[in-house]
Parts: C-alpha cells; structure tokens; sequence
C-alpha cells in the first residue's frame, strides 16, 4: 500500500511538472502517442518471443531469464498504454534489451557458449555436406536419324 502512495506522489509530481513546462497539448499528444506505441508492442509480442526463444536454444539465456524478459516486455507495454509520465519513463526503459538484460542479471550473471551467428553455422554445415559430394558431368550427345 505504501508503495502506490509514493507511485501516486511521484505520478503527479511528474506529470504536473512536465505538463506545465510542454503545454496541455502536448501532454494530450503524448498520451495519446504512448498509447498507441504501448498497443504496438502488444501486437507485435510474437517477434519478440521468437528473439528471445532463440536465445534460449542457443543458451544465451536460461528458462528464468527468458521468463523475466518476457514480462518486462509485457509489463513495459501496459505502462506505456497507462496514462503518467512516470508509467510511460518505466515502459520505455523496460522495452530496451540492454536495461532488462541488467536488471535480470544483477544477480544472476550466466556465461553460456551464445551462438546467435545462423550464418556462420549454416555455412558450417553447408561445407560439410559438399564434402560428401562427387562432381559428375553429364555429356549427352545429339544423334539423330535424317
């Protein structure tokens, strides 16, 4: 309970602050902006579950990293899509990868073999398979009956 109280103090100290400064509106516009960069996010969610489900098979990150980033992800839309200039500062910073990744990782600090280079391992594998293949030419001749 507390701590919606201070969340509640800070939120109006905030946003009447930069209200009065960028105009009533601009804050409209922002609002509104944020809202619908918050639905995108929402939309566009699978793309990001397949970046971070990738980096979970190549051992990037383990299943509770994954978790965590995920929620952030989720979590930042929604405050993105709630009104307040604190909610939509949390949103943003929760979006970037580099913020997130520091904050799962505060305390769990994993070095894993992070292989996410898909060209340089199909290659390998496109190089091997040639080996195995015997180079054959095929001469045909055109006879024909006149």
């Amino acid at each position: 309970m507390i701590y919606f109280i201070v969340y509640l103090f800070l939120e109006v100290l905030l946003s009447v602050n930069i209200s009065s400064y960028i105009g009533g509106l601009n804050t409209f516009f922002e609002i509104i902006l944020t809202a619908f960069i918050g639905i995108s996010i929402l939309v566009n969610f699978r793309k990001t579950l397949v970046e971070n489900l990738t980096a979970v098979s190549y051992s990037c990150i383990d299943l509770k990293q994954f978790q965590t980033l995920n929620l952030f992800t989720l979590l930042g839309a929604i405050f993105l899509i709630i009104p307040g200039f604190l909610t939509d500062i949390l949103g943003i910073l929760m979006q970037f990868s580099v913020f997130t990744t520091m904050l799962v990782n505060r305390y769990n600090v994993k070095s894993g073999n992070c292989k996410t280079d898909f060209s340089q391992n199909n290659t390998q594998n496109h190089t091997q398979k040639d080996s195995d293949v015997i180079d054959v030419e095929i001469i045909t001749e055109h006879t024909s009956i006149k």
